[in-house]
């Protein structure tokens, strides 16, 4: 009689254990996590393994330090998040600096709302103070959201616009662009905005649109109308002009046809109109002009001359309503339709290369030289004034009759009234199009001729301020074609193909972007920004903008900031004993503008990248949204080029917007916005993190509660394979247990080979940057081949076997493995959730304790890709399998898939194939007997027939065997189970 103490057999079962929790309070873990990282220093950690490394530099954009994040701001942080993380486990030395941009109108408005009337007696120094206050705290608050969102770098040590080592490289840099010859100081149309009173530059303005009074305005011929046609002798003619722009009008000083363009002179009663020959129809049409028939149908115009526009060179008209004359020129920008969207762009050659929906306009266009780019041009080349009557606030000036001290918009329907009641009106209705907004305070802007500094897209070497002939500022007015090799734009271009941009269409919107470009206006009349080191003669007011005297004041900034622009003298800034090489003054005034921040942030990859020991110049990468064409990417590009001649970034990736499910832009106001920081105190920053690893970042991203749901899911089934592999890892030693690829079973080789195909996917994702890619091949890894086909398969061997087994190592050696990628190629999208799955980890003593320390998973060289058509042909079997079970369990022939035999009749191919598997056939498809027979029909297909199980079902594995009762000593299991039992009963005695 034995006395030996019998097993419990729900001991015997190998349960899964593990740390890994199924439930991840990612809200309450992941700030404990990130404490650990930095009490430990891991960012340092990881600089120190890379050290030596190949660099892999990515140059952060600064965010304007002026509120808390937003879902966008969040969204473009973890993107370059993934790409620094990524590039590192890669093996790079990739450290991240990230920036902040502490200049500008927004932080100054912000500040202007709180100072309110006090502000008007405050000195600038004051104000900038209190800009720089509001700046920091802005900036420790996103520091503080920016890491709680996972993401490493130097926070300690940032960089900043508002620096004193920055505000001094800022200023070399403007040296650097007067010493090449491309700054220059010049009265020009720029977009001004009324209600900041400030110039914009191209990138802080943005198309809306908006509803404008559209007129069509009669202007008297005063030259002989006999120099045109004889037909027209003696007769009232005028020159018909259609505006958007009613406002410009009182400073109406010509009018512009095309040379090559034919005109028509027609009647209107008593009254001859001169419009181009093809909008004739047209324009009678919408003005309701020419003779009627006795049934009062409109008869087609009678057409007294026709002529070409060329014939009107140099003619004049009077004004509207003014006595002073309006003269009449040829220019190539006038176009038969879209002149409005040409009126309401700076630089209208985008405009004028759309094609017309439909004819607009005249063909007679009002030219204000003051107003509008083209007007300026071709006023300059015919020798108008520049003539701006609107003031910094948008108000007429004075001397404009009937309408001073108006706001010009809204001056805009008392003038169409006064032209309507003098008879000048000829239509007027109003006209939807695009017209440009400031980006800050969203109101429409106006074009408006004032003196700025500028640099040339177009020439090099050039004075600071050109005159003409008789001594006066000829103030540039180039049309934007380049004669140098050395400009700007042409260097600009050329850079454009040696740059990678992702996706690919941003190198054709840079192009069109700067080919249509006008100089870059780089003043501001605000006092929030580094000044422009330029100084006056108080005696004949020459201007002083030398290399060395503004390298001079650079190093006043680096020791004082550029507050001491305000609060020194400007003899104080200039060298000792300095004095005027005109009249020999010792007298100085100083510059009032600040730079554009478009110059400031641009002026970062030189600031930051030449002035940072762990960073070199250029980067290699540059990631932000689609607005960055106009503003950071664009101004980036000119400094590079101003400093190197080359561009500052290898590469330029693109992001689109966040929006909402149904595609909006998303507002708080609106109800559809989604705060980061609510997301991240329900669900954890690594559900954020997802979501932007799921979605296409070349595209909009569309996010909303529901969507952010469905990311919940997708990240519990990523947790719930990590936890299954985990749970089964629990006693495995890999130093000690792993069993060598040949020795392993086939299922597991396949899981390996499965695994390895995932790393070349992964890998080669990564290194394209499209981290989509990543997360969809990492997820239908987990759902589909680990936990619907592996793990399912490989449970019963993992639960059932003994501990030590070989076979059920061999699962544990693939499993390890898997967790082990797994975690490292989740990594840089889930910082979280891998470094918990790493610590949970069986793991070699040489691995890293943090799995950001560590690599990518390399693929196995001798990886057995002829796996996987095999396994991929059984599993086509088992998915026929699973079907034909299915429906054996909703006809109640079987309640689970164990008790199941099958029957399987197979031909050719597919027979062979069940044959040479016909021993793990069983454990495949999760039954408990399978009998393969060649089909009858020698048909190719598979023919599954599923029937009761035969024997007793194990109280141990649930499997039924006609041998279960077989053992005297385990008289309740089946035959696997007995060896089972016996080879625990051996470990247990050693």
């Amino acid at each position: 009689m034995s006395t030996e103490t019998p097993l419990d057999l729900k001991k015997t079962i190998n349960l899964p254990k593990t740390g890994f929790s199924q439930k991840a309070n990612l809200a309450q873990s992941e700030p404990l996590r990130l404490k650990k990282w930095s009490d430990v220093h891991l960012y340092e950690l990881i600089r120190e393994a890379r050290k030596g490394a190949e660099k892999f530099i990515l140059h952060d954009g600064p965010p304007y330090a002026n509120a808390d994040i937003h879902l966008g701001t969040a969204m473009n942080k973890i993107m370059k998040d993934f790409v620094v993380k990524s590039r590192s486990m890669m093996g790079y030395d990739a450290p991240y600096v990230p920036g902040y941009d502490c200049h500008g109108l927004p932080i100054e408005l912000y500040v202007d709302r709180k100072l309110g009337a006090k502000k008007a007696n405050m000195p600038p120094v004051a104000i900038r103070r209190a800009c720089r206050e509001h700046a920091s705290q802005a900036l420790k608050r996103q520091t503080r959201d920016f890491q709680r969102l996972g993401i490493l770098g130097e926070w300690g040590n940032p960089y900043l616009t508002m620096s004193n080592h920055y505000e001094a490289e800022t200023a070399r840099l403007f040296a650097r662009f007067v010493e090449r010859g491309y700054v220059y100081k010049g009265a020009r149309p720029v977009y001004w905005c009324i209600h900041d009173q400030t110039a914009l530059a191209e990138a802080e303005v943005e198309y809306h649109q908006h509803t404008s009074p559209s007129v069509y305005v009669k202007f008297p011929l005063a030259s002989d109308p006999a120099q045109i046609a004889e037909a027209l002798t003696g007769r009232k003619v005028f020159v018909l002009i259609w505006t958007t722009t009613p406002w410009t009008l009182p400073a109406n000083l010509g009018i512009t046809v095309h040379p090559d363009f034919e005109y028509s002179a027609f009647e209107n009663g008593d009254e001859v109109f001169i419009v181009a020959s093809e909008l004739l129809d047209a324009v009678a049409q919408k003005c309701d002009l020419g003779e009627r028939d006795a049934d009062g149908n409109r008869l087609k115009p009678k057409v007294l001359a026709r002529f070409m526009g060329a014939k009107l060179d140099r003619l004049v008209c009077r004004h509207a309503w003014l006595d002073r004359p309006s003269l009449l020129m040829v220019g190539e920008h006038v176009t038969l339709g879209g002149e409005a969207d040409a009126e309401t762009e700076l630089d209208v050659k985008d405009a004028r290369e759309k094609p017309a929906a439909s004819k607009a306009g005249t063909g007679c266009v009002h030219t204000a030289p003051g107003h509008g780019h083209d007007d300026f041009v071709i006023g300059k080349r015919y020798g108008l004034e520049i003539y701006c009557p609107v003031d910094n606030a948008g108000h007429f000036t004075p001397d404009v009759a009937h309408f001073a001290g108006q706001n010009v918009f809204e001056a805009n329907p008392h003038i169409v009234e006064f032209m309507r009641e003098h008879g000048v009106l000829v239509f007027t209705e109003n006209y939807e199009h695009r017209y440009p907004h400031c980006w800050r305070c969203k109101n429409p802007v106006i074009f408006r001729a004032t003196p700025q500094w500028f640099i040339a897209m177009d020439r090099a070497g050039g004075a600071v301020v050109e005159n003409d002939e008789d001594g006066r500022d000829r103030n540039n007015f180039t049309e934007n074609s380049s004669e140098s090799d050395a400009s700007l734009r042409n260097m600009a271009l050329r850079e454009i193909d040696r740059v990678q941009w992702l996706p690919a269409w941003g190198a054709v919107r840079m192009r069109n972007m700067l080919k249509g470009r006008p100089d870059w206006c780089v003043s501001r009349q605000r006092v929030w920004g580094v000044s422009i080191p330029v100084f006056y003669c108080a005696k004949c007011t020459e201007a002083v903008a030398e290399p060395a005297i503004i390298k001079h004041v650079a190093d006043v900034f680096e020791r004082e900031s550029s507050d001491a622009w305000y609060t020194r003298e400007a003899r104080e800034l200039l060298p000792e004993g300095y004095t005027c090489k005109k009249c020999g003054a010792a007298e100085w005034t100083k510059e009032t503008d600040i730079l554009d921040v478009w110059f400031d942030s641009g002026a970062s990859s030189i600031a930051v990248l030449e002035h940072r020991e762990e960073l070199r110049w250029p980067a290699d990468v540059y990631l932000e949204g689609g607005d960055q064409f106009r503003g950071w990417f664009n101004s980036s590009l000119m400094v590079g080029l101003a400093a190197h001649d080359r561009a500052p970034y290898k590469t330029v990736i693109t992001h689109g917007w966040t929006v909402d499910a149904q595609g909006k832009e998303m507002h708080k106001s609106g109800g559809n916005a989604v705060p980061p920081d609510e997301v991240i105190k329900e669900s954890g920053a690594d559900i954020l993190r997802l979501w932007c690893a799921s979605s296409n970042y070349f595209d909009d991203m569309r996010s909303s509660k529901e969507i952010l749901q469905r990311v919940t899911d997708g990240y519990r089934k990523l947790r719930n394979t990590a936890r299954f592999a985990l749970g089964n890892l629990h006693g495995f030693d890999p130093s000690r247990d792993a069993v060598a690829a040949e020795e392993m079973v086939e299922i597991d080789r396949w899981a390996l080979a499965e695994l390895d195909a995932v790393i070349r996917t992964v890998r080669e994702a990564y290194r394209a940057y499209e981290f989509h890619t990543v997360y969809h091949t990492l997820y239908n890894f987990c759902t589909v081949t680990l936990s619907a086909r592996y793990f399912d398969i490989i449970k019963d061997r993992l639960y059932t076997f003994a501990t030590r087994n070989k076979e059920r190592r061999s699962a544990q050696t693939a499993l390890h493995r898997i967790a082990d990628a797994l975690a490292r190629m989740l990594a840089p999208l889930l910082v979280f959730t891998a470094d918990e799955i790493w610590e949970n980890l069986p793991r070699d003593i040489d691995q890293p304790a943090f799995v950001h320390l560590a690599l990518l998973p390399e693929e196995d060289p001798q990886a057995e890709d002829s796996l996987l058509s095999n396994w991929e042909r059984l599993f086509g079997i088992r998915d026929d399998v699973l079907q034909a079970l299915e429906e054996a369990r909703v006809a109640k022939q079987i309640g689970s898939s164990l008790e199941a035999r099958l029957e399987i009749s197979a031909a050719g191919d597919s027979y062979d194939l069940l044959i040479r598997y016909r021993e793990d056939l069983r454990y495949i498809f999760i039954v408990s007997q399978v009998e393969v027979a060649p089909s009858d029909e020698g048909a190719s297909g598979v023919v599954v027939k599923v029937l009761p199980a035969e024997g007793k079902k194990c109280e141990r594995c649930w499997n039924y065997s006609t041998r279960v009762g077989e053992s005297a000593r385990f008289p309740n299991v089946c035959e696997r189970c007995v060896t089972a039992l016996e080879e625990i009963e051996q470990e247990q005695s050693i």
